[in-house]
Parts: C-alpha cells; sequence; structure tokens
C-alpha cells in the first residue's frame, strides 16, 4: 500500500437512535451501483436488525483484520450461501392449488437455506415485554489501515486524497484476499468479472459536490458525511470533539471510517410494568461488544444532553443530531443532483 496517509479523511457518522430500517440506503445503493446479473449478492450498503447474525451470515466470526500485535490476521472468503439471496417461494400452491385459502405464501426450504440480506437475519434479542432490536446500516468502512490494501497481491487497492479506498479494477486479478482480509466483509467477488467489487464511497459523485447516495436518500436524516478533521463540521464534533460517534470493532485494528451514535431504546419495564429507569433495554455488555469502552462514555454524554433538554435547556449535540435542515447532514457536499442532471 503506497499511501496509507492521505490529505483528509472523508468519514460517515450514523445515528442508531434515527435508523428505521427501510433499507432506502441499501437501495438507492444498489440501483446505482450494483444493478447487473452477476452482481445480484452484492449489497455494498446493507442495513441489519441487531442483535442478529447479520449479512453475510456470521459475518463477526470469520475473521480478518488485525490482532493485538496490529500483525495481519487471517480471514475467511463467505460462501455463496452466507450471502444468500435467491429462494422460491409456494405460489402454485397458494394461487393454483386447492387451499381455500388456508395455506399462506411462505418460502421453501429450510432458514439456512433460505438466508438473505433483510430476510431470516432480521430478528432482535431479549423476551417479551422487553425484547429489543435496532437497525445498523453498514458498508466499506474506507479504513485508515485496511487490511485488504495490505494482503491484495496485486496492489490494485489505494487509499486515495481524500481517504477513500478505492480499486483498479484493471490491476485487480481477483485472488480474493481481499475478501478475507476485510473483517467487517464487504468486499464481494464477482465471479462473471473475476474481480472484486466494494463501494466507492460514491466518488463520481463526489466529484461534482453531490453527497453518497446513502447519505443524501435517508429520509430518517441519520447519516453524516464530511471530512473528520474539518473543525466544526457535524462529523468532526460527533467523533472528536463530543466522542458520541463510534466506529464498529475497533478491536479488528483497521481504524474504520463509519462511525455509530449506540443507540438509546426506551426504558424496559419492571413485572409490575412500571418503567426500570435504573437499567437499558439494550445490555451496555452487548453495546461494548460492538463498539468497545467507550460506548459507555458516549452514552452518558447523550443522556446527560437529553436530560439538560428535557429541563428545557439548550443542547447543541441534540440540536446537531436532529438535523433540523437536511443540508447539514451533506458537509461540504452540497450540491442536488437533479442540478447535475438538468443541466448535464
Amino acid at each position: 500500500m503506497n499511501d496509507t496517509s492521505p490529505n483528509k479523511q472523508l468519514a460517515w457518522v450514523v445515528d442508531l437512535n434515527k435508523c428505521i430500517g427501510c433499507q432506502t440506503c441499501s437501495v438507492a445503493c444498489k440501483v446505482l451501483w450494483t444493478d447487473e446479473d452477476s452482481e445480484d449478492n452484492q449489497w455494498w450498503c446493507t442495513v441489519s436488525t441487531l442483535p442478529g447474525r447479520g449479512t453475510p451470515r456470521d459475518w463477526e466470526q470469520m475473521g480478518g483484520g488485525y490482532d493485538a500485535d496490529g500483525n495481519l490476521q487471517p480471514g475467511k472468503e463467505p460462501t455463496p450461501a452466507d450471502y444468500g439471496g435467491g429462494f422460491d417461494l409456494n405460489y402454485d400452491e397458494v394461487l393454483y392449488g386447492a387451499s381455500d385459502g388456508k395455506q399462506h405464501l411462505a418460502p421453501q426450504g429450510s432458514r439456512e437455506d433460505r438466508w438473505a440480506m433483510n430476510w431470516e437475519e432480521d430478528q432482535g434479542a431479549g423476551e417479551w415485554p422487553n425484547a429489543y432490536f435496532f437497525y445498523m446500516p453498514r458498508l466499506c468502512n474506507h479504513c485508515s489501515r485496511p487490511a485488504c490494501a495490505e494482503a491484495c497481491p496485486s496492489g490494485a487497492l489505494q487509499k486515495t486524497a481524500d481517504g477513500l479506498v478505492l480499486r483498479d479494477e484493471n490491476v485487480c486479478t481477483g485472488s480474493r484476499n481481499c475478501v478475507a482480509a476485510c473483517p467487517y466483509k464487504k468486499i464481494y467477488f464477482n465471479p462473471a468479472k473475476g474481480i472484486s467489487q466494494q463501494c466507492i464511497g460514491c466518488l463520481p459523485r463526489l466529484a461534482d459536490g453531490v453527497a453518497p447516495a446513502c447519505v443524501r436518500q435517508c429520509p430518517g436524516r441519520a447519516v453524516f458525511f464530511g471530512y473528520l478533521d474539518e473543525e466544526g463540521s457535524p462529523v468532526n464534533r460527533l467523533v472528536r470533539e463530543w466522542e458520541v460517534a463510534l466506529p464498529l470493532h475497533p478491536e479488528y485494528g483497521t481504524h474504520p471510517n463509519v462511525y455509530y451514535v449506540p443507540p438509546r431504546l426506551p426504558h424496559p419495564v419492571k413485572e409490575d410494568m412500571s418503567l426500570d429507569t435504573e437499567n437499558p433495554r439494550v445490555p451496555n455488555e452487548y453495546l461494548e461488544s460492538l463498539f468497545g469502552e467507550k460506548v459507555h462514555g458516549a452514552l452518558a454524554t447523550l443522556t446527560a444532553e437529553m436530560d439538560r433538554t428535557k429541563a428545557g435547556e439548550s443542547s447543541e449535540l441534540m440540536t446537531t443530531l436532529i438535523a433540523y435542515r437536511f443540508t447539514e447532514l451533506l458537509g461540504p457536499f452540497q450540491t442536488d443532483p437533479a442540478d447535475i442532471i438538468a443541466t448535464g
């Protein structure tokens, strides 16, 4: 890897308290970048329900990244079954059979056979009345120390001056070392082209001053985008100043540049159905397994600032997270894509 110190670093901040799991970001990305037949299983942006096995299935147990000493760790390449994405429904039985309306539409095969993004992986945890779940968008983290680039034998992967991890498809030999080395499993192999592919940060849009599709299309205003070191920007303040936006699995050692504001779900209830204000609905231990020990400080800050607003005081942090104007999410990439289309 020739350029591990970009002049700037583009970053995403996802507020998990605002993500509604609508999949608009994943579909916007899919339609824009991976709509060819050979890219059926490629979802560069996915939204998983946590706690759950995610997509590809059980990706957190597939290895990759770096060990505690900073050495590249071997990882596993997901199988087609891990990605899933194809199964049949019992249309003939329901629509043309003599079921008298008693048979409902259902997928065929076992749960393991019909695994797919946003299908069997859409699951939560806990028990009634204190079940819990939340949604998490995931894409290429454009890591500051990308294990994929270090594992690539051809040098096809490089960091740009803006901090994106991009692939030269003319140089890629399809070794798939990058797929195994990425601990987040957000690189996909294209068998038709014989190369691997992943999120490119909507680079052509950025060149025209347009924010990535996953950011601009989000109806919940959950995703912020911009330069990590731009002082005073929402991304900079959420990550560096307030420290409420955290990387996913920092122990992987790749220094990812997609950050998450951890979820604060409604209080659980006691046996008498009164609110249990002493304990969180999502166990702190689980959140720590995702975001590391710093999650406790982030949750404490969020709670304190929410209490300030409840008391009638102002909070810059809460105002930033609410994002009253959607353009606050876009960083310096404020151009409307409709203007590009209209003017050519």
